[in-house]
């Protein structure tokens, strides 16, 4: 009786293991089922495309891969020179749009944040150009900019200075400061063009109120009792802002500093219709040139290769300011 007993015991035993391991297995085959759906879209529309990118970067592409050629793109792209300078000019425009973006986000944000009349149509105003039309936004600033009829050139003459061609000078900005003052610069101290400082006006005037925005939620997630606990202690205005806003916001700006950089990197829109990448190639940004050398000259798998030049960059800056400036913010 007592043998029976046990193996009764082992048997229920053996029953439940198998009962819940059929119902973890139903659990797990409903979750890939949930899943399934979204997946198939991303295998589709983002595994693919990429996947069959890089086959057409290894091709001489004319609407079929005519040959194949390897990597022979890739060695191609890093000895062209104009990409380079490609690349040069989406550093430039990168690393003054970055700061400014931050820099004025920050700012405005902070004040926003403060008890002011107007707080919400402040806010709104600050954010509207972000939710504009970028084609119709940049038409209406390279019209402002037009030498003849742009309003800008309207004021400066009003005001009996000269009128500057803005989105068709390629000279530097600190050159054509010399110039005026009648001194002489040397080539490197010329600064980035004339066209590309009124490409970063009009980024910094969109993408700007998205920044205020991030910003503004980061704001509200900060305790209020530190800063009360902080001015009972004699701290006031920039020690308050440097010692507590600062490092508790800086989840939110290394978020911010990241998008950024993604996104200066990949800019397009507003600088195909604002400038063609011209005067020159003053304005000739990484995005814009693979996107001549598809579209004007037909090299389908020349451009590829540049996409994933391009991409690799990128992602490079991504991983670095993961390992420098990701150590550095602070969670709690």
């Amino acid at each position: 009786m007592a043998t029976q007993t046990v193996e009764l015991g082992q048997i229920r035993v053996e029953r439940k293991s198998t009962a819940r391991s059929r119902r973890r297995l139903r659990e797990i085959s409903l979750g890939y089922a949930l899943l399934a759906p979204a997946f198939l879209l991303l295998l589709i529309f983002e595994f693919f495309p990429v996947v069959y990118g890089f086959y057409i970067s290894t091709c001489d592409w004319r609407l079929s891969c005519v040959r194949f050629v390897g990597l022979d793109n890739y060695t191609r792209a890093f000895e062209d020179p104009e990409m380079w300078q490609s690349l040069l000019t989406t550093a430039t425009y990168s690393l003054i749009s970055i700061p400014l973006q931050l820099m004025f986000g920050l700012v405005i944000a902070y004040l926003l944040f403060q008890k002011i009349r107007g707080q919400e149509a402040l806010r709104v105003m600050f954010f509207f150009p972000y939710i504009t039309s970028t084609v119709a936004s940049a038409a209406v600033w390279a019209y402002l900019y037009s030498p003849d009829r742009g309003l800008i050139n309207g004021a400066l003459r009003a005001l009996g200075l000269p009128a500057l061609r803005w989105l068709g000078e390629q000279k530097g900005i600190f050159l054509l400061i010399a110039d005026g003052l009648n001194v002489t610069l040397p080539r490197w101290a010329e600064g980035p063009p004339l066209a590309l400082i009124s490409l970063l006006i009009y980024t910094t005037w969109v993408f700007v109120g998205y920044d205020i925005a991030i910003f503004l939620a980061g704001l509200g997630n900060i305790p209020g009792e530190l800063y009360d606990a902080a001015k009972v202690d004699g701290a006031s205005g920039w020690r308050l802002f440097r010692n507590i806003t600062l490092p508790l916001l800086s989840p939110t700006t290394f978020f911010l500093l990241i998008l950024t950089v993604i996104g200066s990197f990949k800019a397009f829109n507003h600088i195909y219709v604002m400038t063609r990448g011209g005067p020159g190639d003053a304005t000739t940004t990484a995005s814009l040139f693979i996107f001549r050398q598809l579209f004007e000259f037909n090299r389908y798998g020349y451009s590829a290769a540049l996409s994933f030049v391009l991409f690799a960059v990128i992602l490079l800056l991504t991983i670095f300011q993961n390992r420098v400036a990701g150590s550095r913010v602070v969670y709690d």
